[in-house]
């Protein structure tokens, strides 16, 4: 699997939840480590390999200079059934996992690069998401 995984969970498979977009985000709205952040304006689940991908895309633009937090963690497993595998026969076993996001989340931090460097990189970043984001500053 992927790099960010729990190392165990309190319930192997959870339900899916009604996608309903309830709310806004009431913690992690603010910056609290970095100087520039990138922040959730819309509902979703971010998975395992979107958040590496962003972090990926954003360490290579920045040479491994400045420091980066990820202030979100894919928590949430997603099962998925076989293909081919006709209906009934219980839930599928677990494929991989994600990140709910609401509205006003942050999602990623970084400090200790020029303002036009970070913008940039957060925007090669907030490229391999699947929510629209936008990038905010302190």
């Amino acid at each position: 699997m992927g790099l960010l995984q729990p190392r165990k969970v309190k319930h192997r498979k959870w339900q899916k939840g009604r996608g309903r977009n309830r709310g806004v985000e009431s913690r992690g709205t603010e910056l609290a480590f970095g100087s520039i952040g990138l922040k959730a304006m819309e509902h979703g689940w971010l998975s395992v390999r979107e958040i590496e991908a962003a972090r990926r895309a954003m360490t290579r633009y920045v040479q491994r200079s400045g420091k980066f937090w990820i202030r979100i963690f894919p928590d949430k497993p997603v099962t998925k059934k076989g293909t081919e595998v006709p209906m009934g026969g219980g839930k599928g076993a677990v494929d991989h996992f994600v990140s709910s996001v609401k509205p006003g989340r942050i999602l990623f931090e970084m400090d200790g690069v020029l303002k036009e460097m970070g913008n940039e990189a957060l925007r090669l970043a907030a490229n391999k998401l699947s929510i629209k984001t936008k990038i905010i500053e302190r």
